[in-house]
C-alpha cells in the first residue's frame, strides 16, 4: 500500500500528490522553573496541577507530483484554495484511527527540468494531542460501578441520564459526589485520566458517558 495522508478525510494520493515525508514530532512539555537564592535546585512547575501540559505541536508534510507546469499549477491551486490557512484534521494511512488538528500553511515549488512539483504543508499551532477518530461511548443501565477506560489525554466526558442519577468517584485522595436529573451534563470535576476510571452510579435509568480519547 502506498503511504497516504488524509486531510479532512480527503486522500492526498487521490488528488494527485504522492507523500514523500511526514514529520510529527512529539510536542515539548511546558517547563517553568524558578531559581531561588540559597537553593541548589530550582522550583519546577512542570506538574503544578498534577498533570504535564504541552506546547502546541508542529508538523510538516511534503508531497510531490510529476507532470507539466500546467498540471502542477492546477493541483496546487486546488490544494491552496481548499486548505491554506484553514484549521484541518490530518491523519496518516499508518495510523488511521488518530488525527491531528492544526492550521495549515502551504508552499510549493516546481522544477521544469525534471517536471517534478513539490507541495509542503506545515502547521505550528496544532493541538498537542492527537485524537481518536471515533468517540468512545459507554452506556450503563441501573446502579453499580462503571469503569471508563481512557487513553493518555485527560478528558471530561459528556454524561447523558434518563432518570435522576447520583455519581461518585475519586481522583487521587479526593472523593466527589454529584446528583443529576435527566438530561445532558458536563461535569468539570469528572476528569478521566489514563487507564481505568471507576465511577459509582445510582440510577433507575440509563447513564451514558461519551468522550473522545487522545494521546501524544
Amino acid at each position: 500500500m502506498i503511504p497516504d495522508i488524509y486531510i479532512d478525510d480527503e486522500s492526498m494520493l487521490k488528488n494527485g500528490w504522492v507523500r514523500e515525508t511526514v514529520d510529527f514530532p512529539i510536542p515539548q512539555s511546558q517547563a517553568e522553573t524558578v531559581t531561588v537564592p540559597g537553593r541548589n535546585s530550582p522550583i519546577r512547575f512542570n506538574e503544578a496541577l498534577g498533570l504535564v501540559s504541552f506546547k502546541p505541536r508542529a508538523f510538516t508534510l511534503t508531497f510531490s507530483m510529476l507532470g507539466t507546469r500546467v498540471k502542477f499549477d492546477e493541483l496546487t491551486a486546488k490544494m491552496s484554495n481548499r486548505y491554506a490557512g484553514r484549521l484541518c484534521r490530518v491523519r496518516t494511512s499508518e495510523e488511521p484511527n488518530l488525527y491531528a488538528v492544526g492550521t495549515l500553511q502551504l508552499s510549493s515549488s516546481y522544477d521544469p527540468l525534471t517536471g517534478k512539483g513539490q507541495l509542503v504543508m506545515e502547521s505550528s499551532d496544532a493541538d498537542s494531542y492527537r485524537y481518536h477518530v471515533d468517540m468512545t461511548e459507554v452506556v450503563f443501565s441501573g446502579s453499580g460501578t462503571v469503569v471508563l477506560v481512557s487513553d493518555y489525554m485527560p478528558v471530561v466526558p459528556t454524561v447523558i441520564t434518563t432518570a435522576d442519577t447520583a455519581l461518585s468517584w475519586k481522583i487521587g485522595t479526593d472523593t466527589f459526589h454529584k446528583t443529576l436529573s435527566s438530561g445532558t451534563w458536563v461535569i468539570p470535576e469528572l476528569q478521566l485520566t489514563r487507564g481505568n476510571n471507576s465511577i459509582k452510579v445510582e440510577s433507575s435509568g440509563n447513564t451514558t458517558f461519551r468522550y473522545r480519547e487522545g494521546c501524544l
